[in-house]
């Protein structure tokens, strides 16, 4: 979605409004198999009233991988911890991606340490506003 907006519509600012502080997830399909890094982050910078904090190891696996969660249950949990800790580094309240399974594996995580950060998928976040 963010692609075809930004690299074929040449679309950036779809009037957007959303309070609050953010961080981006890059989940591993979107870089390594879409080549989208830059583009969710054009749209975000449009959005009026929301600031983005760059998440530090941002395009480290948050540890979902489908059938990897299963299979190696341990360190899909470790490395959705390390991904929290960084998250909650940057003292942000929103977490936004483009993959509702990281969205999944990463909320599961901050909610099971009860903290008050919300994943939101980034079409919710350009929809807001309207």
């Amino acid at each position: 979605m963010s692609d075809f907006l930004v690299n074929v519509l040449k679309i950036d600012d779809l009037g957007a409004q959303f309070d609050g502080v953010a961080t981006y997830h890059d989940s591993c399909a979107a870089l390594r198999e879409c080549k989208i890094k830059s583009e969710p982050r054009k749209l975000l910078e449009k959005v009026k009233g929301l600031k983005l904090i760059e998440l530090q190891e941002n395009e480290t696996c948050c540890g979902f991988g489908g059938t990897f969660a299963v299979k190696f249950e341990g360190i899909s949990v470790a490395m959705g911890e390390q991904k929290v800790q960084n998250i909650v580094n940057t003292k942000a309240d929103y977490l936004i991606s483009t993959d509702l399974s990281c969205l999944m594996h990463i909320g599961g995580v901050m909610e099971k340490k009860a903290l008050s950060v919300k994943s939101l998928h980034l079409a919710d976040v350009l929809a807001s506003g309207y």
